[in-house]
C-alpha cells in the first residue's frame, strides 16, 4: 500500500451505532492483517471513546452525530473519535481511573484508561461547550502491516 488509506464515518449518537464504528474500523484495519489481540484492542478502544461521545458528550441525544475517522499508514492505524457535544470541564481529572461524570451509570469511569492501555499513543482535546476529540494509533505487527 503506498501512501495512506483513510476512511471516515459519521452517525447519529444512538447506542446502537456503537457496535456499527466498532465493527466498520476492525473491517478497515483487517487489510494489515492484524493479530486477534491487536484487532481486539483497537475494537475496543474505539467502543469505549464513541460510548463516551454517545453517552457523555450528548448525552444520549440522537439527534447529534459521532464522527469517526481511521487512516492506516504502513503499519500505524490512527483513529480519531469526535463529538460537538457538551465537552470536558477538566481533561486531567477525567483522565483519572475510576473517574466518572454519571456516576450512576453502571460501568463508567474506566473508559480512557482502557483507550490509553490498549492503544500505542492516546489524546484526549476537549474544550467545555466545545466537544471533545479523542486521538488514538496503534501499530500492528503482522508481517502483511511491515510490507506495507
Amino acid at each position: 500500500m503506498n501512501g495512506t488509506n483513510t476512511m471516515t464515518l459519521s452517525f447519529s449518537a444512538r447506542s446502537e451505532n456503537e457496535a456499527f464504528a466498532r465493527i466498520a474500523v476492525a473491517a478497515f484495519v483487517s487489510q494489515l492483517d492484524p493479530t486477534l489481540e491487536e484487532l481486539n484492542d483497537l475494537k475496543t478502544a474505539v467502543s469505549e471513546a464513541v460510548t463516551n461521545a454517545i453517552i457523555h458528550g450528548y448525552d444520549n441525544d440522537p439527534s447529534k452525530l459521532v464522527k469517526v475517522e481511521a487512516s492506516i499508514e504502513r503499519d500505524t492505524v490512527a483513529i480519531v473519535v469526535s463529538d460537538e457535544g457538551s465537552g470536558i470541564e477538566d481533561v486531567e481529572l477525567a483522565l483519572q481511573p475510576l473517574y466518572t461524570s454519571k456516576p450512576e451509570l453502571e460501568r463508567s469511569g474506566m473508559g480512557f484508561t482502557i483507550m490509553e492501555n490498549f492503544m500505542d499513543r492516546f489524546e484526549v482535546a476537549s474544550s467545555l461547550g466545545g466537544g471533545t476529540t479523542i486521538s488514538m494509533l496503534k501499530r500492528i505487527e503482522s508481517k502483511k502491516a511491515l510490507y506495507n
